[in-house]
This record gives structure tokens, C-alpha cells and sequence, in this order.
């Protein structure tokens, strides 16, 4: 079996993305563009989306300890970032983690292992989407691998995309092994072509995303459309709203509901899903606005 897991659009339930809420949508008709000229207004839109996430209803300790938030290009620009600055490391991710790091590590020929096949290596750098990419959960063994990473002085990103749809999940960001937060709008908003993201970090080490920040020269359009949207929706407004149908179609179609409001973790019926691990994602981003499932789309 090839190394590399690929993805599962073509199915009703395949891939994430976000839920296009008609409130949403509409707010997003109203945008203007006044601010385009303001040379602050990333650092403006950064400073608002920080805190608008402070506020989301997770028990969260440690981001006060992230003293620079930089706009991203959604998360991925960040990873490429982290990519960069431990080009020297063996990358480690757990199995069925985002696509995105097999995909851009077998493109620049990278060494990479899943931390499920070896023990970890002080040569190593970690990433972990919290909640976990393929479930929407915490990773069973996420507080074991960021003790052992801070016992290494292993570098760790943690991709924090689900953040803002997830909930009944504790947060803590204190482990010292931590370098890099990412925090992304694509998956809470149906602005994924917009590119509107964040990283925090502790130290300001002048790469590439501090110095776009220093020069001005960032996307504009992203944080204006972004503090549109985090001004006129609370960060747990998506939770909110979807939670109730969440729950209907993981009864309806025998699934266990999921931290993150997206998603519904089925059993062996459902294999056709299956990321690599022994869990199987299904994705009701494309229904939850419509309130029902397409019985086409139901396995029976």
C-alpha cells in the first residue's frame, strides 16, 4: 500500500469544508472596501480574530504565552513556513493526518515518517491538528507525544483549523515543545478561497511571514472580509446553530457525533471513508444548512 493516503471527494460524505450558512453568505454581500488603503488593518483584523477565538467556550490555557500573531494564508502558508525552518528534521504526523504535509513532503523529497511507526527522535518536528484532523477529537496520544516532544526539545505546529466549529474539548497550549499555532476562517466560514488565517508564535524569528508583515505586503482583502464576518458571528455561532442536525444525521446514519460539528465517525459499514487509521470520517458539511440527508447518499 503506497505510503501516501488520498483524499475521498468523490464520496457524498468525503472532504471537509465549511457549512454554507445563508446568514453567513449574505453578510458577506456587504463588504466594503474602505479599509483596503489602512496599512494596519491585518494586524487590526489578527488582534480581533485572536480574541475572537479567546472567546470561543473551550477551556483553553497557554495562547497568552503566543506573543505575535501574523496573518496566513489560511493554515497552509504557515505550515510551509514550519516546513521550512526545520528543512534539517525528520517530519512526524500520526496516520490520517491533513493531506496537505504527504503531499508537500513528497513534492520537496523530505524525510517524514507517521509517529505510530517509531519512537520519537530529537532530530524530529511534529505537527498535530487539534482537534484532530480525522475525527474531530483530541488525539488519544496527544498529551503523550507533546510530553515526550518537550522532553526531546522537538519542534511542534499545532493546526488548530477546527477550533472554531469544535466543541466540549480542552485546550492547553503550554507544553513547551509548541513553536507554532495556526488557526484558520476555511473551515468555520465558506471562505476557503479567501485565504484568511493566522500564526502565533513565541519569538519573532524574521521569516518569510514577518517579513510580508514588516513590508505591508499581505492580504488585504483576506482581513477585511475576515473581520466582516468575526464581527457579525460569534465563534461559536456554526456549533451553535448546527449541533442539533449534527446529532439527527449521526443517528441516522449510525455514526457517533463528533467534537467538531462537521463530522460523524462511523464503523465498519462506512470503510469506504477510511483516512488510514481504524476510525472512518464522514463529513455533513454539504447538509447541515439543508437540515436533511439526500436519501441517495445514505448507505444502507
Amino acid at each position: 500500500m503506497s505510503k501516501y493516503q488520498y483524499d475521498n471527494k468523490h464520496l457524498p460524505f468525503g472532504h471537509s469544508a465549511a457549512v454554507n450558512d445563508a446568514n453567513v453568505l449574505n453578510a458577506m454581500q456587504n463588504i466594503s472596501l474602505d479599509q483596503f488603503s489602512n496599512i494596519d488593518i491585518n494586524k487590526e483584523f489578527c488582534q480581533t480574530y485572536l480574541d475572537w477565538i479567546k472567546q470561543h467556550p473551550h477551556n483553553t490555557t497557554g495562547l497568552d504565552n503566543f506573543k505575535y500573531a501574523v496573518y496566513s494564508h489560511g493554515t497552509s502558508e504557515a505550515f510551509d513556513k514550519f516546513y521550512m525552518k526545520n528543512l534539517n528534521r525528520r517530519f512526524r504526523i500520526f496516520r490520517s493526518e491533513y493531506l496537505y504535509h504527504q503531499l508537500a513532503w513528497r513534492n520537496s523529497k523530505l524525510n517524514w515518517d507517521y509517529i505510530e511507526d517509531g519512537k520519537l527522535d530529537g532530530n524530529d518536528a511534529v505537527i498535530i491538528s487539534y482537534p484532530f484532523a480525522d475525527t474531530g477529537n483530541k488525539h488519544e496520544q496527544m498529551d503523550f507525544i507533546l510530553h515526550n516532544c518537550s522532553a526531546l526539545n522537538i519542534p511542534v505546529l499545532i493546526d488548530c483549523a477546527y477550533y472554531t466549529i469544535s466543541s466540549e474539548l480542552d485546550f492547553d497550549f503550554n507544553h513547551k515543545c509548541i513553536t507554532d499555532i495556526t488557526f484558520s476562517l476555511s473551515k468555520t466560514f465558506p471562505v476557503a478561497h479567501a485565504r484568511i488565517g493566522m500564526r502565533l508564535t513565541k519569538e519573532d524569528d524574521d521569516d518569510t511571514l514577518f517579513v510580508y508583515e514588516k513590508a505591508n505586503y499581505q492580504n488585504r482583502l483576506g482581513a477585511i472580509l475576515g473581520l466582516e464576518l468575526i464581527n457579525n458571528f460569534s465563534s461559536d455561532y456554526i456549533v451553535n446553530k448546527y449541533r442539533t442536525t449534527q446529532i439527527k444525521f449521526c443517528k441516522i446514519t449510525n455514526t457517533k457525533p463528533s467534537a467538531t460539528v462537521l463530522f460523524g465517525i462511523g464503523g465498519d459499514e462506512w470503510i469506504d471513508y477510511n483516512r488510514g487509521s481504524n476510525t472512518n470520517r464522514l463529513s455533513f458539511h454539504n447538509y447541515l444548512n439543508k437540515g436533511v440527508l439526500d436519501g441517495s447518499t445514505i448507505k444502507q
